[in-house]
């Protein structure tokens, strides 16, 4: 038998080294969520001591409840992105959801069941996304770009174009829930802190969580392992439409009125918040977390530039960069992983 003593030594160095880099400390700071979060920071604790109105009540107020609906879209484009897709079409689908709201309420039904119905119309334009991308293997750019105005037409026809602002006897109810707060806390928020913990759970600590990183990261792999990727794949579009149908039931409530531009290019907003977030556009990795700050962030910049007296026009400006930015952080960090 050949002695393993000689490479005792070197192993003991080996799993010392290992203690000390790989450390909780190390690994929170290796994450790209972590470092959005500090920024975003960083620019509210400039803000606050470059203007009188950043830190006031009202001012917080707005920006977490602004920031909350493109969290809560974020999170059904984070689990998408994780699986090695995008959903070009939760813009359209966010009008879909608050017009078949708005509609039905309008016509004297109910706010539950109402919602039972924007929801479900929601549901029907994941499934599409995920059948076509799943079953006829049509990438999902071409497949929710379609879908992206399949939705807003729908929601065009239902409504003839026109603007509805009442919603029957259940629309007290709609608006608190919409524009209301509880304890000085938006209630969009709520929602996002609510759908934020149990997506990360169900990512997390479910075999659906396991089986969306793990088509994600190598497809193949994955149908050899016995994953069903045809019915994740459907699942993960049929989230990420749900979302965003809820969204756009709380947006009718907080804005007071649904118009058939509700949500337009929200897309690009919620694409940016979960990139800088620090989701991989290739798959396989992302957290709910680094959604939710990458939103908190480009709603801090938006209001920046507004008390700071700066063209909003530049918004597009700043959220591009910091897009290609957090890609070109993700792309030297994967090269210098592969390198090591």
């Amino acid at each position: 038998m050949p002695d393993s003593t000689p490479n005792q030594p070197a192993d003991d160095l080996a799993s010392a080294i290992g203690r000390q880099t790989n450390t909780r400390w190390s690994a929170l700071l290796g994450e790209q969520a972590t470092w959005v979060f500090l920024a975003a920071v960083v620019a509210a604790v400039a803000l606050s001591l470059a203007t009188d109105t950043f830190a006031s009540p009202q001012n917080i107020f707005n920006v977490s409840r602004n920031f909350a609906f493109v969290g809560i879209v974020a999170l059904g484009m984070t689990v998408v992105i994780i699986s090695g897709g995008i959903d070009l079409s939760v813009g359209s689908v966010v009008c879909l959801g608050a017009m078949v709201q708005a509609i039905c309420m309008n016509a004297g039904y109910g706010f539950y069941s109402s919602a039972v119905a924007a929801l479900t119309a929601s549901a029907l334009v994941g499934f599409l996304n995920g059948a076509l991308i799943a079953c006829l293997r049509i990438p999902s750019f071409v497949v929710t770009l379609g879908t992206l105005s399949i939705a807003r037409s729908a929601a065009m026809v239902l409504s003839d174009n026109r603007m509805i602002f009442e919603f029957g006897p259940d629309q007290a109810l709609l608006f608190n829930l919409g524009g209301g707060s509880t304890y000085g806390i938006a209630h969009p928020v709520i929602a996002l802190v609510t759908l934020g913990l149990m997506t990360s759970l169900m990512l997390r600590w479910t075999p659906w969580g396991t089986h969306v990183f793990a088509i994600g990261a190598n497809e193949r792999a994955a149908v050899l392992t016995g994953v069903k990727v045809p019915a994740l794949k459907i699942s993960v579009y049929v989230f990420s439409s749900m979302i965003a149908g809820l969204t756009g039931i709380l947006e009718a409530g907080w804005l007071g009125g649904v118009t058939t531009n509700l949500g337009q290019s929200m897309e690009l907003t919620v694409i940016a918040a979960t990139v800088i977030g620090g989701a991989n556009l290739l798959g396989g990795s992302g957290t709910i977390f680094g959604a939710i700050v990458g939103a908190a962030l480009i709603e801090i910049i938006r209001n920046s530039l507004i008390l700071l007296g700066i063209s909003t026009f530049w918004q597009g400006a700043f959220v591009g960069f910091f897009i290609v930015l957090a890609v070109a952080v993700d792309r030297l960090r994967a090269l210098r992983e592969l390198n090591l």
